[in-house]
């Protein structure tokens, strides 16, 4: 049954993921490798070789009609390049040539990695049925996606919705993107720890370093630890709003590593997304957790393999 299933990629700052993926959103194979981030453009791609092998390897390979990425941006969907802020080595880096290489014949996608979780969020999650929603992940980074009249919206490039990026405080800490005061700065996992750290917060011994340890310790009623997210919700709010009074949204979906941390996160969330969103037609945004987990940048991606094939999935 050739044609029948999509090979997806997702690529972030912490893991690079595989897997082949059914018109139903199924994964029938899946594999990761963890993200050279700091190493050389040749160990990253080493690293996607390693993935694209693995899946290549499988039974169901000759089965795949198309290929589609999602990548930490920003990136270039028309060029087929990607600037991940995370990941250095890579700036403008060719991706979809490089995929090209390994993969034959097949075609190639590239889109965001917000506008992957907003894909997947409106297909098999928590935005499904909606016609406008904006779909975050908070992790290493803080990214985006945009659903807009029943449909993803991802830009002439493919960085719609990127929220990560919207500065929410002028005199805010510089951003890597070169900006400064951007929602990343404040509620990424990794500035979620560095302030809780830098207000006193200590990990435990053996306890986790990272914003996972910073929500457990924020779950027991530790001040620094509680002040960290509460900091980062209130970013994230003013974001949230400032967006849905751009666009008018009926739904904000936020999932990714720090919103694993559960009602650590989003009772701050809802509680700061009351003060921020106070224009009459914001009063009935939904928040939701979503719904598609840690597959949501495949499910996204594999989303725009099959748009390829000319399946309208999201």
């Amino acid at each position: 049954m050739p044609n029948d299933l999509v090979a997806a990629l997702d690529i972030g700052g912490t893991k690079i993921a595989g897997a082949l993926v059914d018109s139903g959103g199924r994964l029938l194979a899946r594999t990761q490798r963890p993200t050279p981030a700091r190493e050389s453009a040749e160990r990253l791609g080493a690293a996607v070789d390693g993935v694209l092998g693995e899946l290549a390897a499988t039974p169901h390979w000759y089965r795949v009609g198309a290929v589609g990425i999602g990548s930490a941006g920003p990136v270039d969907a028309k060029a087929g390049t990607v600037s991940p802020v995370n990941i250095p080595a890579w700036r403008d880096h060719p991706l979809v040539a490089d995929v090209r290489e390994r993969v034959g014949d097949l075609p190639v996608s590239l889109i965001g990695d917000g506008p992957a979780i907003a894909a997947a969020e409106h297909w098999q999650g928590a935005a499904k049925g909606r016609t406008d929603a904006l779909c975050m992940v908070v992790s290493t980074g803080v990214g985006g996606g945009l659903v807009l009249g029943g449909s993803l919206h991802s830009g002439p490039t493919g960085n719609a919705g990127h929220i990560g990026h919207i500065s929410v405080d002028m005199d805010g800490d510089p951003c890597p993107c070169g900006s400064r005061g951007c929602v990343e700065t404040i509620a990424s996992g990794t500035n979620i720890a560095r302030r809780a750290r830098e207000a006193g917060w200590r990990p435990g011994p053996g306890q986790d370093a990272t914003a996972a340890g910073v929500a457990a310790a924020a779950r027991a009623g530790d001040p620094p630890a509680r002040a960290a997210f509460e900091r980062a919700a209130r970013a994230l709010a003013a974001g949230i709003a400032a967006t849905a009074a751009l666009v008018e949204l009926e739904i904000a979906v936020v999932g990714g590593g720090v919103a694993r941390s559960g009602d650590v996160l989003f009772d701050p969330l809802r509680a700061e997304l009351k003060r921020y969103a106070t224009l009459p037609y914001l009063h009935g945004l939904i928040l939701a957790p979503a719904a598609t987990g840690a597959d949501a940048g495949l499910i996204g991606a594999a989303a725009a393999g099959w748009q390829l094939l000319g399946l309208q999935v999201a």
